[in-house]
């Protein structure tokens, strides 16, 4: 099976040949995967090096003259590192592009903290107008993406993961969907997170709710779990807490509870492998039965 990383290749470099509006801009990552593409579209497969500021400058000159651009490369250096230009070079000058990241909260363990980014959706979050995609699987990467680069001209967010589901979902992009339904609380599983999270309800009555469309928030699909029960919780694999202001604001008119859990602020120095991360961040099957289990009941 193939990562999310390389069916984004996959998938941009056929989009490339069939779309004459859609560009590539890239910071070195990935460059190698896009040689046959660039020998084909020179002018619209650009590869700046690393500088990631000039990386999201570039695909928003881009943008400017009627292209629409994608620009790639690891989480940290896609949102944080050239925030600046995230913020005033798209936002403020009202562009859009597609960012498609990889190696997102501890994809790549062993790059240090330099590597990784489980800031990177809630820092988007102190930006309007951003739509936010996190794909659990490969096909599911390419039918967001394929959305995106197709989403007029609006600015998207598509978070690749090397860690990911056995199986892709039916999704419908923007929407939430139901994968199990049960009586004692809503549980809201992001992206890679669902295989962990069936396992750790398999004996537990709740619903549990999939997105891989983080924002906008399918807050009328949370409001049609939990007639119910609001118990909620939310299992992101990126900061603990990023989605909680939305899930907060669906149920604004109900009394509920929700349990938050996600990659904790505390920097873990141990760079061991993605599961022994998984493991320490308490977002294994057996971290998230203990904790979701003592909520619900």
């Amino acid at each position: 099976m193939d990562t999310m990383r390389e069916r984004f290749i996959e998938t941009t470099s056929r989009l490339l040949d069939e779309d004459p509006r859609l560009a590539v801009v890239l910071a070195d990552i990935s460059a190698a995967g896009f040689d046959p593409a660039a020998g084909r579209h020179p002018d619209r497969v650009i590869n700046v090096g690393i500088r990631e500021q000039l990386l999201i400058g570039t695909a928003a000159g881009l943008a400017f003259t009627g292209l629409r651009p994608i620009a790639h490369t690891f989480a940290s250096f896609l949102v944080e590192r050239p925030f600046e230009q995230v913020k005033l070079d798209l936002g403020h000058q009202g562009v859009g592009a597609v960012l498609v990241s990889a190696a997102g909260s501890y994809d790549w363990p062993a790059g240090g903290r330099t590597h990784m980014a489980p800031g990177d959706v809630a820092l988007l979050d102190t930006l309007p107008d951003w739509t936010v995609h996190v794909p659990g699987h490969a096909d599911e990467a390419e039918q967001l993406l394929r959305h995106a680069v197709a989403d007029g001209d609006r600015k998207v967010y598509v978070r690749l993961s090397d860690h990911g589901n056995g199986h892709a979902t039916a999704i419908e992009p923007g929407r939430f969907t139901v994968v199990r339904r049960g009586t004692r609380g809503t549980v809201v599983a992001v992206g890679p997170m669902l295989d962990a999270v069936l396992a750790a309800t398999e004996n537990l009555d709740v619903t549990v709710l999939y997105a891989a469309t983080v924002r906008p928030f399918d807050e009328a699909a949370l409001r049609a779990a939990t007639e119910r029960s609001t118990d909620v919780v939310l299992v992101e694999p990126y900061l603990a807490g990023t989605s909680a202001n939305e899930a907060h604001r669906a149920l604004a008119d109900r009394p509920h509870r929700l349990l938050a859990l996600g990659v904790p602020r505390d920097e873990h120095r141990q760079y061991g492998s993605v599961p022994e991360h998984l493991a320490a961040y308490g977002l294994d099957a057996h971290g998230l039965r203990d904790r979701i289990g003592d909520f619900v009941w």
